[in-house]
């Protein structure tokens, strides 16, 4: 974001996908879904601008003409500030929530066996590490997940360390 009274640049995405068949306009929205994007309208979605975020939306909307529809990609400021609080309040609470799912099993699988303790830590770093990538605008929960997760590795470590002894 820019400076708090003015809003910062935007890649907007317009896109159509044929109903059918239905593959590819799933595999479009899940690869939306894994960027992370703000859902605008109606087969409008954004991000905020930078080279990277600008050459992804880029290949999906080369995806969707591939699958027959049409898009547009689009560089775009909100004309408020507010506008742009909006959109990142937005996205920073669906990060949030994902983040707070990762804390609620990383706490449930403290008490799990050492051997399954182990697996789960390797998945829930797995799992940050996607999560973070799509994270623009971070929230409290993100260092709270990150601290659960340590918290559980430090258990697992302990663990290993009594079982050698």
């Amino acid at each position: 974001m820019s400076a708090p009274d003015e809003a910062g640049e935007w890649v907007l995405l317009s896109y159509r996908v044929p109903r059918e068949p239905s593959s590819p306009r799933i595999a479009i929205w899940r690869k939306l879904k894994q960027l992370g994007v703000a859902q605008l309208g109606d087969g409008v979605i954004g991000l905020p601008a930078d080279a990277r975020t600008r050459e992804q939306l880029e290949w999906v909307a080369e995806d969707v003409t591939d699958a027959g529809g049409s898009a547009v990609v689009w560089l775009a400021r909100p004309t408020t500030p507010a506008q742009e609080r909006r959109l990142a309040s937005a996205m920073a609470q669906a990060r949030a929530a994902e983040y707070a799912a990762v804390q609620k099993e990383a706490l449930a699988a403290s008490r799990l066996p050492d051997v399954e303790r182990a697996s789960v830590v390797r998945r829930l770093r797995a799992e940050l590490r996607r999560i973070t990538r799509r994270d623009y605008f971070p929230p409290a929960e993100r260092d709270q997940a990150k601290a659960s997760v340590e918290a559980l590795t430090l258990q697992s470590a302990d663990a290993d360390v009594q079982e050698q002894a």
